[in-house]
């Protein structure tokens, strides 16, 4: 009997293991899409056009990519600023928080890595991006403070998003996360991209500014971000999010049932 317990034990913590290793692959491959593609899409020289409009577009699309692809095996946080919420927010434990901080830094260093290694070098370094693509700098108007409000409130609105959609009266309205995120993604880069870049993830800042070897203003991208999404997650999560109980859920997941079911008829 000992045995037989002994063994379902080891069984137990070899799958849990099993299941944490897949969790950091999915962050670091989901993170290396997020750069490879993305910054793909930010490319603009003699050949190849762009616009701010259309890179904002392409990043909202490549989060939708990427939750759709590994948001059900590790959440796809793509980013330090939302594990930070989602560990104040009790979702994750410190551990593994930190192991998608290092699962995101070196997947944001493969992608772009993998985006300058199958890219020519005028695709790289243009007279519209001399020092790199996809890097994100200041506006020459702003100073560094302002560059670093500016990330810090953009930050806060995603974060805001993040924390309504993991709230518990919203458990049972999960079928367009992806889109939602990435539309929210597109919104925010429209807004701030050609002031600050609206990086909102150190990450992706990171890992063209180390490729690159450019760091002018890149401890914005770090402040700003890790800033906002502390303020923001504790706040959220005193002051709005509320506990629902079962009965409320099995409520709400039959009212869904009924609709759906009234759709079809």
């Amino acid at each position: 009997m000992a045995i037989t317990t002994s063994q379902s034990t080891c069984w137990f913590l070899q799958r849990r293991q099993l299941d944490n290793i897949s969790i950091v692959l999915a962050e670091m491959i989901a993170t290396a899409m997020l750069m490879f593609l993305g910054c793909m899409g930010c490319i603009e020289n003699s050949v190849f056009t762009n616009s701010n409009f259309q890179s904002a577009l392409n990043f909202g699309f490549v989060v939708l990519i990427c939750i759709q692809c590994f948001g059900c095996v590790c959440g796809a946080h793509l980013n330090p600023a939302v594990t930070l919420a989602s560990y104040v927010y009790n979702m994750i434990s410190l551990p593994m928080a930190l192991a998608y901080f290092v699962a995101q830094m070196v997947g944001a260093f493969i992608g772009y890595g993998l985006l300058k290694a199958v890219l020519p070098e005028n695709a790289i370094y243009s007279t519209s991006t001399p020092n790199g693509v996809c890097l994100t700098l200041l506006n020459s108007t702003l100073t560094s403070w302002q560059g670093m409000s500016i990330e810090f409130l953009i930050t806060c609105v995603l974060i805001s998003i993040c924390c309504g959609v993991w709230d518990p009266r919203n458990a049972t309205k999960q079928d367009s996360v992806p889109v939602r995120f990435g539309l929210a993604i597109a919104c925010l880069s429209l807004t701030a991209g050609q002031m600050t870049g609206a990086s909102m993830n150190p990450a992706r800042s990171f890992a063209p500014a180390i490729w690159n070897g450019v760091w002018a203003n890149h401890w914005i991208y770090w402040v700003g971000p890790m800033a906002g999404a502390l303020v923001t997650s504790l706040i959220y999560k005193h002051a709005f999010r509320r506990e629902v109980e079962d009965s409320e859920v099995d409520e709400a997941t039959m009212s869904t049932k009924r609709t759906s079911e009234a759709e079809l008829a």
